[in-house]
């Protein structure tokens, strides 16, 4: 983290989650000039699919 405070946050959610959604979003937003720092998925009861995943960028 900088000192000043001037990180930035994106969160973008993913549903269906795919290969292809989620590499788009990745794509998508590292070409904005975000950088990519975690990915968490939203699991159903019974399932082994995600039901949606949650990317979260940075950025200054």
């Amino acid at each position: 983290m900088t000192g000043d405070g001037s990180i930035r946050y994106e969160v973008v959610e993913v549903a269906p989650v795919t290969e292809e959604t989620l590499a788009r979003a990745l794509n998508d937003r590292t070409a904005q000039g975000w950088n990519f720092q975690s990915i968490h998925f939203v699991m159903r009861d019974g399932s082994h699919r995600p039901a949606m995943a949650y990317l979260f960028f940075t950025r200054n």
